[in-house]
C-alpha cells in the first residue's frame, strides 16, 4: 500500500462480490426484481461486479450519475430522486437513447414535464411511508389521481408504479422494529399499487433501504427492491445488525500524522471531508465518527479493544487510542477507518484501492 499517500477508500473485492451475490440470490428466492442503487459506490469498475452477477437495471440519485453509468452501457436506469425540471434537457437526451425512469414527488411538476418532455420515459410516483423526507401520502388518493391524469397529456410519460424508501429503518435497534416498519410501509405501498392496477395493470411497487432488504427474507406486496449500501455496509449498518463485521467491504485508509500520548490521542489525515460528519451515539454518550482497524497482508482486522474516531475537523481525524495500541499508530503509517456511512465517505473520496490485488480501481 506504499502508493497510498492521502485518504482513499479501500475495498475488498471478494467481500463486495459476496455481498452482491447474497442480495441477488435473496431477490430471486423472494421472487422480486433487483434494481441495486449505485449511489453508494458510484464506480463503473464496481458496477461491472454487479453486471457479472446478473444485474441488468440500476438506480442512481442524480442525472449526472445516470449519464456516467450510461457510458458503460447500462440501459435501464431509475433516477431515484425527485425530478429536477431544470435538468430536463439532459433527461431528454438520456431518454432518447436508454430507458430512464424519473420520480415525481409533487404534482405541480407534471405541467412542466408535459410541456418540456420530448422523449419517452418511465415515471414513478414517490410515496412517503413514514420517513417524511418527501413523497405523496399513501392514504390520500386525489393528489395521485390528479398527477396521473395530468401526465396523460404527454404520451411520452409512461406510468411505471410507486416507489418508497423507508429511511426510518436507520433509527431502529432491532429486527422487530425493522419488520414493523416494513409491514406497515410495504402494506400501504401494496394497497396503493393494487388500487391503481385496475387502470394501470403493469405497474409495480418498488422498495428500497438496506436494513430491511438485509434483514427480511420475504417482501410481500413488493415487486422490486433497491438497496444500495449493502455492497460495502458500514459501521452504522453493523450497529443496526444489518450485517456481520466480516460483511463490511470498505474502509478509509488514513495516514497517521501525529501522536499525543499525554491525552491518548492520535491524529489522522482523514477528517470530515473524507469521512463525513455522520456519527453514532453510543450508550455512554460518546459520539463515534468511525472505528479504526489494522491493515493486514490481505485485508484488515479489528483491534481487540475498540479504537474510535471521536472528533473531526475538515482534514483532521482525532482518535481515542488505548495506550497499548500507540505503536500501531506511528506517524507515516496507514490506519483503516470503518466509516459510519460508507455512501458519503465513498462520494467524498471518489477513488478506490482494491486491497487483495493491491491496485487502484479504474474510474
Amino acid at each position: 500500500m506504499d502508493e497510498i499517500v492521502s485518504p482513499v477508500a479501500v475495498v475488498d473485492e471478494d467481500k463486495c462480490r459476496r455481498n452482491i451475490r447474497h442480495m441477488v440470490t435473496k431477490a430471486k428466492k423472494a421472487h422480486v426484481a433487483f434494481r441495486p442503487h449505485f449511489k453508494t459506490h458510484q464506480s463503473i469498475a464496481i458496477g461491472k461486479w454487479f453486471r457479472e452477477a446478473g444485474t441488468e437495471k440500476i438506480a442512481v440519485s442524480s442525472v449526472i450519475m445516470a449519464e456516467y453509468f450510461a457510458t458503460d452501457n447500462w440501459q435501464d436506469i431509475m433516477i431515484a430522486f425527485p425530478v429536477n425540471i431544470r435538468e430536463i434537457s439532459k433527461i431528454n437526451e438520456l431518454a432518447s437513447r436508454i430507458r430512464i425512469g424519473i420520480l415525481i414527488a409533487d404534482s405541480h411538476i407534471v405541467e412542466s414535464l408535459v410541456q418540456k418532455l420530448t422523449a419517452a420515459l418511465d415515471f414513478y410516483i414517490k410515496i412517503d411511508v413514514g420517513s417524511h423526507r418527501t413523497g405523496f401520502s399513501p392514504d390520500v388518493m386525489v393528489p395521485i389521481e390528479n398527477t396521473l391524469n395530468q401526465a396523460k397529456a404527454n404520451g411520452n410519460l409512461r406510468f411505471k408504479g410507486f416507489v418508497a424508501h423507508a429511511g426510518h429503518t436507520y433509527q431502529t435497534r432491532s429486527l422487530n422494529d425493522v419488520q414493523k416498519i416494513f409491514k406497515e410501509g410495504a402494506g400501504a405501498l401494496a394497497k396503493l399499487t393494487n388500487y391503481f392496477r385496475k387502470d394501470y395493470p403493469e405497474i409495480i411497487a418498488s422498495w428500497g433501504d438496506t436494513p430491511s432488504c438485509s434483514l427480511m427474507n420475504e417482501f410481500p406486496g413488493i415487486d422490486e427492491i433497491r438497496p444500495g449500501n449493502f455492497v460495502f455496509y458500514d459501521l452504522m449498518q453493523y450497529h443496526l445488525a444489518s450485517c456481520d463485521w466480516n460483511h463490511i467491504a470498505m474502509v478509509v485508509a488514513a495516514p497517521v500524522v501525529a501522536r499525543h500520548p499525554e491525552r491518548n490521542e492520535i491524529v489522522l489525515y482523514g477528517g470530515a471531508v473524507h469521512l463525513s460528519k455522520d456519527f453514532i451515539d453510543l450508550d455512554d454518550e460518546q459520539l463515534i465518527y468511525g472505528e479504526c482497524v489494522k491493515f493486514t497482508e490481505r485485508g484488515w482486522e479489528r483491534f481487540s479493544k475498540p479504537v474510535y474516531v471521536k472528533r473531526l475537523s475538515q482534514e483532521h481525524g482525532i482518535v481515542a487510542c488505548p495506550e497499548e495500541y500507540f505503536d500501531d499508530f506511528c506517524p507515516g503509517s496507514l490506519i483503516g477507518v470503518v466509516p459510519v456511512h460508507s455512501c458519503l465517505a465513498a462520494d467524498l473520496i471518489g477513488r478506490y484501492y482494491e486491497i487483495t490485488e493491491g491496485k487502484f480501481l479504474e474510474a
